[in-house]
């Protein structure tokens, strides 16, 4: 995560080939719309892995698919929920729906967890995330969802117990049916939980702070850090990118302490091309060893 031009697809497509030279198998997915890792791998990658060198492949994401894929799951639970209610005829709203405010991170949501189902036994995962103001509505999302989703889980149990005694006074039996709303209710109730404790845990997610030695990007990452605080995230490590010669760090020492940091030099050649980036890693190999992996494999902890 970052202010927008502090290198973040940059750090993240370093960040994926360190790790790939070392043995793990990673994939890089892009969740960003500027969708710079074609730019930076200089390939034409799509909603498909496509393969980058030895042990890395890389993703970007197609948000528009995503959302439609999002309305289109919403508009079958609808149906399947309320199939009773056939005056529904909601196609002639998706036009408008689709404009609504939050589909985005409802879709990235859902990309999301299907790239973390289906790409599973990869050694990691690495998001190259949207601007600050998306990427903190996308951790949030899970933390908000269960607020408003257990509201209604609330508000359906009262409708059953009313119409249960509705059914009783009219028909002198108790109703007996599986409650299509309530079961869904709680999947979602499920669902969001599980994100939120991945989300959470600082041994499944890590969260990579990227930002340059300047006021205004050290100003957006303290929003960064108090909006993932607020709902439970931690920092994994700071990465201060594009580091001159002398340039002063003792602010950034003092902002950050505690937390690891990882110093980036600047690079007076522009991080483009595979062979560039492998250039760059080897010329800073020593500098990069430094960051928290915590893992154990090939010797790297």
């Amino acid at each position: 995560m970052g202010k927008g031009g502090v290198g973040k697809s940059t750090s993240a497509a370093l960040n994926s080939l360190f790790l790939a030279q070392r043995g793990f198998e990673v994939l890089i997915v892009s969740l960003d719309p500027a969708h710079n890792q074609s730019d930076i791998f200089e390939k034409k990658l799509a909603d498909k892995p496509k393969q980058v060198t030895s042990h890395l492949k890389a993703i970007e994401i197609d948000q528009d698919h995503w959302i439609k894929r999002y309305l289109k799951d919403v508009h079958e639970q609808i149906r399947r929920t309320y199939s009773y209610l056939t005056s529904f005829n909601l196609e002639k709203y998706f036009k408008v729906i689709k404009h609504s405010p939050g589909l985005e991170e409802y879709a990235l949501i859902l990309a999301f967890k299907e790239i973390n189902r289906k790409f599973s036994k990869m050694d990691f995962l690495v998001f190259d995330m949207a601007p600050t103001a998306l990427s903190l509505k996308f951790f949030n999302l899970p933390t908000l969802s269960l607020i408003w989703i257990n509201h209604l889980l609330a508000l359906r149990k009262e409708i059953i117990k009313k119409r249960e005694l509705i059914t009783k006074v009219r028909l002198m039996k108790k109703e007996i049916e599986t409650d299509k709303v309530l079961s869904r209710i709680q999947e979602s109730i499920q669902e969001y939980t599980t994100l939120k404790e991945l989300f959470e845990d600082p041994g499944l997610t890590k969260i990579n702070l990227v930002l340059n030695p300047d006021q205004l990007s050290l100003a957006e990452s303290r929003r960064i850090v108090e909006g993932l605080g607020a709902i439970n995230i931690s920092l994994s490590q700071v990465i201060v990118n594009k580091i001159q010669e002398n340039s002063s760090m003792d602010h950034i020492d003092r902002e950050f302490k505690g937390i690891p940091l990882l110093k980036a030099p600047f690079s007076e050649t522009p991080l483009i091309g595979l062979d560039v980036l492998m250039r760059f890693l080897q010329a800073n190999e020593e500098k990069l060893m430094g960051q928290p992996l915590q893992v154990l494999k090939n010797g790297i902890q």
